[in-house]
């Protein structure tokens, strides 16, 4: 049967959900168990679902580098060590936490000596490989750089397959037929594209039958992480549920999706979000509380697929649901977050009034150095970039503006951004109450930035002012209902339609 042929069974199978188990709620492995794979269900109901899962908290951190404080993983270490030691001893360290995990699973069943031999396979593989090609960059016609990206994807593969391999046999001791799919081209010599690593995987599955556990890493041909970063295996997510015609996408997070940060605002005071739409989604992931990648999320809207987040903690709700169409049946706003340290680079030229090419020249040095914009603005002669990333990188910027733009003058300061969102802001005065509400804080707004679109308002504030803000905002927005009823036959005025 060719290629097409086989991704063409796939999309014919009955209609079913692609689900996602983050990796937080993975390291719980009851939790999972009993109120994910199996719940209430049996017989039957157990199928019809495509599982792919993310590795196991804290595992992908050590094999690439900490996402939140940077401490370098087992990656990090082998890019900027001249010897084998320091990474050698950081990949044992990791072989150790798996078997740990192993242990706490399977106790003394003898699914634990399966998975302890999977570790070591995986593993000292990978050792091996990365002792040679050490070795034989260590002549003067190989670069160990032209390499470090392929060593990148190669490491990380390595968590979401221990995490899918111990998933399965969990399963099998309860007796589901699951089978482990591998999707990271382990000792494959087939450099396929995402799309046909999936559709080869899963085209002589039967899903009414057959519980697939995916791998949240799938290897591609252009590189998974050069492509989507450390959202990977949602973008795994959308593209399994985009070519096998799924229902709906599921996420489990540890968390609902709410309308603030429970931690910060009060667990009794925030509203879990029952629904919202993708573009929401967007500018959630632009604040860096990711409800979807963005790219996966994409996926899914233009495939028309529902998605539902849900907490694994809380089997019993139904979770909250996203969708292309979805619109607030009343105006208001649904959200309150933000970015605690974000870094605003100020450009200001005086001769850039009326002259093209500084912004492109800007976006350039920022995309050579790998910083992320969350925002900018810009008047006559001065544009202001909202920047996530690195001190280190930031400063690689600024020297590089500098440098070519020599009459410029170009600082750097630490501010936050705290952000209103809703599927529906048109609500009149919404900003002059959230700038009141701010004010009676005792905050001063540094900036602002409203869109037609009427999705989201940011507020620029001293990094210092962001809980209160946050506290702020989500009470006199959510909690004393900031918001309008709609005319009786469900119109807006004259705003314009929003495109899908």
């Amino acid at each position: 049967m060719t290629r097409e042929g086989k991704q063409e069974n796939v999309q014919q199978s009955a209609r079913h959900t692609v689900e996602k188990i983050g990796g937080t709620s993975m390291s719980d492995a009851e939790s999972v168990l009993g109120n994910i794979f199996l719940g209430r269900r049996t017989g039957a109901e157990l199928y019809n679902r495509i599982f792919v899962v993310s590795a196991y908290s804290g595992i992908t951190d050590k094999l690439l580098e900490d996402k939140k404080t940077g401490e370098p993983g087992v990656h990090a270490l082998f890019a900027g060590s001249e010897s084998e030691w320091a990474w050698g001893d950081a990949i044992s360290e990791v072989s150790s936490d798996m078997r740990a995990i192993n242990a706490r699973m399977f106790g003394d069943h003898p699914d634990r000596q399966i998975a302890d031999r999977f570790v070591r396979e995986r593993i000292e593989g990978v050792r091996s490989c990365l002792i040679d090609l050490h070795r034989l960059c260590s002549y003067g016609h190989f670069s160990l750089s032209e390499h470090l990206d392929t060593v990148r994807e190669m490491l990380a593969a390595v968590g979401e397959a221990h995490s899918a391999h111990n998933s399965t046999l969990l399963l099998k001791e309860h007796n589901v037929n699951a089978v482990f799919v591998d999707l990271t081209g382990w000792r494959e010599e087939a450099n396929l594209s995402l799309d046909n690593r999936i559709g080869k995987a899963l085209s002589d599955i039967d899903l009414s039958t057959t519980l697939p556990v995916l791998t949240g890493y799938a290897h591609s041909r252009a590189g998974t992480i050069q492509s989507y970063g450390r959202g990977y295996s949602e973008v795994t997510l959308s593209r399994v549920a985009v070519l096998t015609r799924a229902c709906e996408a599921v996420i489990h997070k540890e968390f609902h999706l709410s309308s603030g940060d429970p931690k910060l605002i009060g667990r009794e005071r925030v509203r879990k979000i029952e629904r919202t739409n993708y573009d929401v989604a967007d500018q959630l992931s632009n604040m860096g509380m990711e409800a979807i990648h963005p790219r996966a999320a994409k996926g899914l809207r233009q495939a028309n697929i529902p998605l539902r987040i849900r907490n694994t903690f809380d089997p019993d709700d139904n979770g909250s649901q996203i969708t292309s169409d979805y619109v607030s049946g009343v105006p208001q706003a649904e959200i309150i977050t933000g970015m605690r340290s974000v870094i605003a680079l100020e450009f200001f030229e005086q001769d850039m009034v009326g002259v093209k090419g500084y912004d492109a020249a800007i976006l350039e040095t920022l995309k050579r150095h790998s910083v992320r914009v969350v925002t900018k603005t810009s008047n006559a002669n001065t544009i202001v970039h909202y920047l996530a990333g690195s001190l280190k990188a930031v400063h690689r910027v600024v020297s590089d503006l500098r440098e070519n733009f020599g009459s410029a003058r170009v600082t750097t300061r630490k501010v936050a951004i705290v952000s209103a969102i809703g599927s529906d802001l048109d609500v009149t005065g919404l900003t002059a109450l959230a700038v009141g509400a701010l004010a009676k804080a005792g905050v001063e707004v540094l900036g602002l930035h409203q869109l037609i679109r009427n999705v989201d308002i940011l507020f620029i504030l001293a990094e210092e002012d962001y809980d209160k803000s946050i506290i702020a905002l989500h009470g006199a927005l959510i909690e004393q209902g900031g918001r309008q009823s709609r005319q009786v036959d469900g119109t807006r005025g004259s705003r314009p339609q929003r495109a899908a």
